[in-house]
């Protein structure tokens, strides 16, 4: 972020340059944070979902744990 300039040196129609460009800037991020949090509302629901379909068990009591070590360790070909 950069430092706001001296303020004494600017004039009237400067400042309210300098404020219509930050407003638009915060309206930016605001409006990029919004998404960003409607996408983790989303995955949240997702887990959620799939937690309530597996009863609370781990999805990775179905996974070879030691198979997928293996595979990304690259001490063995993922299975065909």
């Amino acid at each position: 972020m950069e430092p706001l300039p001296d303020l004494a040196t600017l004039s009237d129609e400067d400042l309210k340059k300098l404020i219509d460009e930050l407003t638009r800037e915060e309206q930016e991020v605001s409006y990029r944070r919004r998404l960003l949090h409607g996408k983790i509302d989303i995955l949240r629901a997702e887990l959620v979902a799939r937690l309530q379909e597996t009863q609370g068990r781990s999805v990775l009591e179905s996974v070879d744990v030691d198979s997928l070590t293996d595979i990304l360790t690259g001490k063995a070909a993922p299975p065909a």
